[in-house]
């Protein structure tokens, strides 16, 4: 037995008992990745709906607790929620969902493991991963016949319930630690019809080790097979300096390495993407860009290629 293991035997023992007793450069790694740019500055016209406008909390539907998103606060913030939008960041966000899209569903995902399932990670901490992947997962949950769920799966600085605005929840910790034995009971509904969601759930001092477990894997695959038709999207921790994240990346099809323009060095995009699986198709998303006068009509490529290509 792995010390993970008996430390986890270990606590569930204990449990039991307590019971009982009561960017500088352009980056370039493969020849099809083309940079995104995207302002993380960017407000929306705000939508002024009346179910909107209630601040972010949750409602009891079935004895499971349904999160409402206040979509007036994330159309302030940047985020697209209304599908009448015509900020340039959601013409951003739609050319690269198709990218993922085709991948997920097209001719690629023959080639790909787990296709639908795509991690979204940074080299370093603050770089817009969060945005980036919350933003995503808003923008695929707008299509007609496909569903989102996104997961918190940065366990050691969750920031999905902040970014938002819900009371935070058990989630994928709980789930791990066989605290719940169901993954339906860690997926939590919206008033987004066709986005649900999975928190990260309490810290725990196996944090690390938990990402990296059997049945973390079992996990991804359980989502992978069990909805063929949606998208899964799981907001990492960054690459450097967390082992877990590498491990993430051999569960998944897709990846996005989200890089902020004049921070983030070359060096380091290229150290992190090359300690990815090199089987999955890889992304590079270029965030909290300057926009000139000329940029405002137009939005920027994305490329999506194989990292062994």
């Amino acid at each position: 037995m792995s010390i993970i293991e008996k430390a986890l035997a270990k606590q569930k023992l204990a449990q039991q008992g307590k019971t009982n007793n009561d960017t500088n450069d352009t980056v370039e790694k493969s020849a099809d990745n083309i940079e995104s740019n995207i302002s993380n500055n960017a407000v929306a016209k705000p939508n002024t709906d009346n179910i909107d406008n209630i601040p972010a909390q949750t409602q009891s539907n079935d004895n499971k607790d349904k999160i409402i998103l206040n979509g007036e606060r994330l159309n302030e913030r940047g985020f697209i929620y209304s599908p009448d939008s015509t900020h340039y960041i959601q013409e951003e966000f739609r050319h690269i969902k198709r990218k993922l899209l085709n991948n997920a569903f097209g001719l690629a995902s023959k080639t790909l493991n787990h296709s639908n399932l795509i991690m979204v990670s940074s080299s370093h901490p603050n770089e817009g991963k969060t945005y980036v992947a919350i933003n995503l997962a808003l923008s695929i949950a707008l299509e007609q016949d496909k569903t989102v769920l996104l997961v918190d799966a940065d366990v050691l600085r969750p920031s999905l319930h902040r970014e938002l605005e819900f009371e935070s929840k058990k989630g994928l910790l709980e789930y791990l630690l066989g605290e719940l034995s169901s993954i339906s009971d860690i997926i939590y509904s919206t008033n987004i019809d066709n986005l649900k969601l999975v928190p990260a759930g309490k810290p725990h001092h196996l944090t690390n080790e938990l990402l990296a477990s059997e049945r973390m894997a079992n996990l991804a695959k359980e989502l992978a097979e069990r909805y063929p038709d949606r998208i899964v999207i799981f907001d990492c921790p960054p690459i450097l300096g967390v082992t877990e994240t590498p491990v993430l990346s051999d569960l998944v099809g897709q990846a996005l390495v989200v890089v902020e323009e004049s921070k983030t060095k070359t060096d380091d995009v290229k150290i992190a993407v090359s300690q990815l699986n090199s089987d999955i198709a890889l992304g590079l998303v270029m965030n909290k860009t300057i926009r000139s006068k000329k940029d405002i009509y137009g939005y920027y490529g994305y490329g999506y290629g194989r990292k062994n290509q």
